[in-house]
């Protein structure tokens, strides 16, 4: 009941009856929040918000009414990038992605996520808000509250918005949530051929090879610009795989739940790849701001001895878990000059930096992140439990770190102390305000000038109802992929390996 990822799953074991009294009671507690809420709660909130601002003049429009991709690498953590098994790169691709002249690459960039991992980083991605401390922000506060939201703001300014996900539409109340956020389209596992074929699926929906090839049919489609939020599954927890899809040995760490995921990550990798040749061939890639994240860790605290031994660590520090906690995080277009981002940062700070990119000014919206290329972002990384890294402080798990050296801080200096305390109090209200904003709708009180909130109830996402409406607004519009070519599909530029859709010939 307290991991609430999808409603569906409650039915089935608690029962309608059981189900009902539940969501009454849930119901019961965020509208009597929600009622005691009051519009100058918010001002305090602003306050905040406003001591926070950047300014960042170099990147601001660099790459206007560009189509935007995020892509979503499940579970994925930064030490995978360069990482070699057996004298092999595990991930080619990613690494040259990484590497590449015109990709930006963050190399301390952090998770913040708490119980409801991927749920909260996907809400810090598209809102810069935080997960809540327990349970799924998106299935308590999805439906019901009001949000500043990227495909919200993007649609504003002629984007077409869209969601791809091989997995149930249910899976953290994703679609209900999307609406509340704006997505025009959400794609899941149902608008997929053969989705259910048990050869095409693994762990939590369909495999990243498939799942990516065949979302190129509603891609081609999409009125340009658009944004496209493409989440990937393959390598989640149990990290499994056919024998046919491995390319790579496991890890012989003794850890079973752990030796898989360099082979679930190195098939991840193989997608990516894949992927990123289409958008190549189609025109798309070099027309496009394509945005990469890993949204929470994929190997957790709880397996030292097997991190110890995949880092070739003989003796594993907290110090060390704590920078275990980073994912990988690009921004990678054409007009961009691609270096390696030392700044530190997290999911809290995507959007912020992303809508600067695109020319829109972040600073009009409540966003508890900042642009992480501008030379005032707040490099103070608020962990879901108050702890914290900054380029002077790590705190983690109740030990207090020198950032640049690992050492512990066993005993501060009066100038050390002041400025801990004040990043301390920074994190814990950035925090707490976050939170207030969901429990109690306080963005249903601002209305930033010209900005108006969409109507939710605008969206269906029914497959019948979604490709009739995206093949009208295509029509409409007549700039999508497959217009201009001549109403020719895309789709077999696309080449995979994977052996599924061979057998499928």
């Amino acid at each position: 009941m307290t991991r609430s990822f999808d409603n569906n799953y409650l039915v089935k074991y608690l029962g309608m009856d059981g189900y009902f009294i539940d969501n009454l009671y849930q119901n019961s507690e965020q509208s009597s929040m929600k009622e005691k809420a009051k519009p100058k709660e918010l001002k305090k909130v602003l306050k905040f918000i406003k001591s926070k601002k950047t300014h960042d003049i170099e990147y601001f429009g660099k790459e206007k009414n560009k189509d935007v991709f995020i892509i979503h690498l499940e579970s994925l953590q930064q030490f995978m990038i360069d990482y070699k098994y057996e004298r092999k790169e595990v991930l080619p691709n990613l690494d040259k992605f990484y590497h590449d002249k015109h990709t930006i690459s963050f190399d301390n960039f952090y998770h913040q996520v708490a119980q409801r991992k991927t749920s909260d980083a996907e809400m810090m991605l598209e809102n810069s808000l935080f997960g809540l401390p327990t349970g799924s922000a998106m299935v308590s506060y999805g439906t019901q509250d009001t949000f500043d939201a990227a495909p919200e703001i993007l649609d504003e300014k002629g984007y077409t918005t869209a969601s791809l996900h091989g997995d149930v539409p249910t899976f953290w109340n994703r679609d209900n949530t999307y609406k509340s956020w704006g997505y025009e389209y959400f794609f899941s596992k149902n608008y997929y051929p053969d989705n259910n074929k048990d050869s095409f699926n693994a762990g939590y929906g369909m495999k990243d090879k498939i799942f990516m090839k065949d979302s190129v049919s509603y891609i081609q489609k999409l009125p340009q610009p658009f944004y496209a939020k493409i989440i990937t599954v393959t390598n989640h927890y149990p990290y499994d795989l056919n024998k046919y899809d491995e390319d790579i040995s496991s890890w012989h760490t003794g850890d079973n739940s752990v030796d898989h995921y360099v082979q679930t990550a190195h098939y991840l990798d193989e997608a990516f790849g894949e992927f990123i040749n289409y958008l190549k061939v189609s025109g798309l890639y070099n027309k496009s701001l394509i945005v990469l994240y890993g949204d929470h860790y994929g190997i957790s605290n709880n397996h030292r001895a097997a991190i110890s031994k995949i880092l070739n660590k003989s003796k594993l520090t907290d110090y060390d878990l704590a920078n275990f906690q980073k994912v990988p995080f690009m921004i990678h277009a054409s007009n961009l000059k691609g270096f390696t981002d030392h700044t530190y940062g997290g999911e809290i700070d995507v959007l912020p930096t992303l809508l600067n990119i695109l020319g829109v000014n972040p600073n009009r919206y409540l966003f508890f992140g900042t642009d992480l290329l501008s030379k005032d972002h707040d490099q103070t990384v608020a962990f879901r439990d108050g702890d914290f890294v900054s380029p002077e402080f790590t705190k983690y798990l109740g030990n207090i770190y020198n950032t640049s050296n690992g050492l512990t801080i066993k005993k501060m200096s009066k100038t050390e102390q002041t400025s801990y305390d004040q990043q301390q109090s920074e994190v814990n209200r950035e925090l707490s305000y976050s939170d207030d904003v969901l429990t109690g709708d306080l963005l249903r009180f601002y209305h930033p000038k010209g900005f108006k909130h969409i109507d939710k109830d605008h969206f269906n996402y029914q497959k019948a109802h979604a490709i009739k409406e995206l093949n009208r607004e295509q029509d409409k519009r007549k700039n999508s992929i497959y217009y201009l070519n001549k109403d020719k599909s895309t789709v077999h530029l696309y080449h995979t390996d994977a052996p599924e859709l061979k057998d499928e010939k």
